[in-house]
């Protein structure tokens, strides 16, 4: 039960940073922190049914979250590279 209550704290820590950051690199990682947020609880309902069905969903979302860092990573570099900035209210130029 307190794995339950350690995910719901970092989900709410991971969506309190992306409501109130302006930096991508930190509204990124406060994304991938409500991502594994959202895995712990997945492990912690797996062992409170006692299946294994969940463990292996969170080793694809594990894998899914590394090629996200990268893409996310590339994407913010270019963004900088390009604008010489990573504050997103000065990004608003790149909406469609």
């Amino acid at each position: 039960m307190t794995w339950l209550v350690a995910s719901a704290l970092m989900f709410a820590i991971g969506a309190y940073g992306v409501l109130t950051r302006r930096t991508a690199i930190l509204v990124f990682l406060s994304i991938e922190l409500m991502l594994n947020a959202a895995a712990l609880s997945l492990i912690a309902f797996s062992k409170l049914t006692g299946g294994l069905d969940a463990q292996v969903v969170v080793l694809f979302i594990i894998a899914i979250a590394a090629a996200e860092v990268a893409v996310g990573l590339g994407l913010i570099v270019a963004i900088f590279r390009r604008r010489e900035t990573t504050n997103v209210d000065e990004l608003r130029q790149l909406r469609w």
